[in-house]
């Protein structure tokens, strides 16, 4: 009895407050596993999306086909009215009855017409709902891996566009080609009963329309998909040029970039044309295929009444009937072209539901245990890749005999697609470790083992002396704070952004407290509406360093055992810079640490400080160990205290020069002790490689 009531409430039968009730209990399976879909017949894998919706969809297929019958009917209507009342004697008074019998079958096509809207409307916004949840949850849960390869604007597009063109699929286009294929087969019994010799005659060319549309099904899928493709690239290029619009218009590249969009528009433009030389190519087929067909059952059907072979009634209800029945074909093949489609996108979302989701809660997740931080590295590699097997051909181990033993190891690692190669390491509870290498040495790599980011390729990571695969994704990153070098602000208040990471309400105490630390809470009371100040887009409304203290608050207010600090002062000026390291030291008291850096001012004060190249470390020590020794630190040391020197010198000497031209000028001080110049350079290939 649930399909039935469901099916009266659609219809809008009975009241409203009864259709919530049951909407909040539907029976349908808003959390079905979207996976099963994935066959290799596409319709197949339709008819699995609609699970949950399937009987209301049937039944405005049933609908449908109740509506074509009270179609047929009227034709039969016509005939007796032509052959019994307008040529019988004396049956003005059946004038009333037939018209009141063609006014009841139109309300019964309209009424069952209506339903079959209704109930395919509602299907499919139930499954285009659901599809939509379910994207962007596996979105969500899909690996770094995958971001890292696929275009955002891509993704969009297939969550949005081809998600719609979907939801029109089920709405329309099937629930469409059920109607056609009904009336089609309702009209031609209709045909039949009324005379099958003239049936046979009117649908010979009927077939070969069938057919044609079927090679055009064919072909319109695969420029569709190639359209919807180049649609993609359109929409992902406009994405990324809004996101850097201010990198654009600050270059003044617009004119650069507007040549780069009309190609990709201009490809879209031409892939679409070919699309439009399609149907101009398959319409004008299609329309004189039935209107000949047409015209030739009319003819006949004319000829047979003139002889005195069928009545007029049953010419007027043949011709009637004909109409119905090739109308539809007509219309066949506009809707194959949409079902095409459709199943181009039906085919992008399931590339999306195909891909792997981690699994967050595979593993422990100890209760109410916080970790202490201790960490062991042993042997560890990673790929972003599965590296291809070592080679040990002689005359490979020829070749690298003859380079210098660093350059063959760093060319290994690079043919094998090693990020990180032997990494050896021990982080007892509390310590603050310094990673420090030029652009690609592997330092963001290392850390995001961690979090189980991407999972390392060989080797061990222990964690509190238990493997670190054996705890659960969503426990450590529970466990884990960072604060990276970019900060990522949503668009909504300085409170969501700060509280964002607990996933609870926060009281104004700890919002504030977090706030203090973070050293942003002063500033935040300067803005008319305080926590409740609106940031923008990615926190465009605040300064670099202002995002970067809101980050940090909200990884304060996290309270992590652990914290990966990736560069997070590399691009401040010299004053935001002391304020930041203020609330980083704060954050960092009592906290496992591993603080990213091109500075070796960033990390003088770590207990160990680990020198990478090319994916392994190089040197290790604290900063006093390792400016005593000759090496890569020791040179990047000096490097960047002759840069801070010089600089200091030539603010120095403007500043004197300024007060012998002037007089009177008040002393500028230089730039503190211990931070650098507001945009020191990060570290030089050629420093490392000495």
């Amino acid at each position: 009895m649930r399909p039935l009531r469901r099916i009266w409430s659609v219809l809008g039968l009975r009241s409203e407050e009864k259709h919530e009730e049951e909407t909040n209990d539907k029976g349908i399976r808003l959390d079905y596993d979207l996976k099963d879909t994935l066959t290799s017949n596409r319709f197949v894998g339709l008819w699995r999306m609609a699970t949950g919706f399937r009987t209301i969809y049937v039944m405005a297929v049933v609908a449908a086909g109740f509506a074509a019958l009270s179609r047929s009917a009227v034709f039969y209507l016509l005939r007796y009215f032509v052959d019994d009342v307008l040529m019988g004697a004396d049956s003005q008074w059946q004038i009333p009855w037939v018209a009141a019998g063609i006014i009841a079958l139109a309300l019964l096509q309209g009424f069952f017409s209506f339903g079959m809207g209704r109930l395919a409307a509602e299907t499919a916004e139930g499954v285009t709902r659901r599809l939509r949840n379910y994207l962007y949850d596996h979105i969500q849960r899909m690996t770094f891996t995958y971001h890292d390869t696929m275009q955002t604007g891509e993704l969009i597009q297939r969550a949005t566009s081809d998600v719609d063109t979907l939801r029109r699929l089920f709405q329309d286009q099937l629930i469409g080609i059920g109607r056609t294929g009904l009336l089609f087969l309702v009209n031609l019994i209709a045909l039949a009963l009324l005379h099958g010799w003239l049936a046979l005659l009117s649908i010979p060319l009927l077939p070969v329309v069938s057919v044609a549309s079927f090679f055009f099904f064919r072909r319109m899928t695969t420029v569709f998909e190639s359209y919807q493709s180049q649609d993609a690239a359109v929409s992902n290029r406009l994405q990324e040029r809004l996101t850097g619009v201010r990198v654009v218009k600050a270059f003044a590249r617009q004119s650069y970039e507007i040549d780069r969009f009309e190609e990709e528009n201009w490809e879209k433009y031409r892939r679409g044309v070919r699309i439009a030389k399609l149907h101009t190519l398959f319409w004008p087929v299609v329309e004189t295929l039935t209107g000949g067909q047409l015209l030739f059952g009319m003819f006949m059907a004319a000829r047979m009444a003139l002889s005195g072979d069928i009545t007029v009634g049953t010419f007027v209800a043949f011709t009637g009937l004909l109409v119905a029945t090739i109308w539809p074909v007509q219309g066949i093949g506009r809707l194959v072209a949409h079902v095409s489609t459709g199943l181009v996108s039906l085919n992008r979302v399931q590339e999306i539901i195909r891909q792997e989701r981690e699994d967050l809660e595979e593993g422990n997740t100890p209760a109410d245990k916080r970790l202490r931080g201790a960490l062991q590295f042993r042997n560890v590699q990673f790929a972003y890749e599965s590296p291809p097997a070592e080679e040990d051909g002689a005359a490979k181990k020829g070749e690298e005999a003859k380079l210098d033993p660093q350059e063959a190891r760093r060319r290994a690692f690079a043919e094998r697609g090693y990020v990180l190669r032997d990494i050896n390491l021990d982080v007892e509870p509390g310590q603050v470790v310094g990673l420090l290498g030029a652009t690609g040495s592997g330092k963001s790599s290392l850390v995001n083992l961690l979090p189980r980011f991407y999972e390392y390729s060989g080797g061990s990571i222990t964690l509190d002396g238990e493997e670190l695969r054996a705890y659960s994704r969503g426990f450590l990153r529970g466990q884990i704070g960072i604060v990276q070098q970019e900060p990522f602000l949503f668009s909504t208040t300085i409170r969501n952004n700060i509280s964002y990471g607990l996933g609870r309400k926060v009281s104004d105490e700890e919002l504030e407290a977090a706030a203090r630390a973070a050293a942003i809470h002063d500033v935040v009371q300067t803005f008319p509406k305080g926590y409740e100040t609106l940031v923008g887009e990615r926190g465009v409304t605040l300064s670099g360093g202002q995002k970067q203290r809101v980050t940090i608050a909200r990884t304060l207010l996290k309270d992590p055992a652990i914290l990966l600090l990736d560069d997070a002062t590399s691009s401040v000026d010299t004053e935001t810079d002391a304020a930041i390291r203020a609330a980083l030291q704060r954050l960092m008291q009592g906290r496992t640490t591993f603080i990213i850096a091109h500075r070796v001012q960033s990390v003088m004060t770590a207990d160990q400080i680990l020198v990478m190249e090319a994916g392994r470390i190089i040197q290790r020590g604290s900063h006093d160990e390792l400016v005593a020794q000759p090496g890569v630190y020791r040179r990047i040391f000096e490097l960047q205290v002759q840069i801070e020197a010089d600089l200091e010198r030539e603010i120095a000497a403007v500043v004197e020069a300024a007060e012998e031209k002037l007089g009177g000028l008040e002393k500028v001080q230089p730039f503190p002790q211990g931070y650098g110049s507001p945009s020191e350079p990060e570290i030089p290939h050629s420093v490392t490689r000495g």
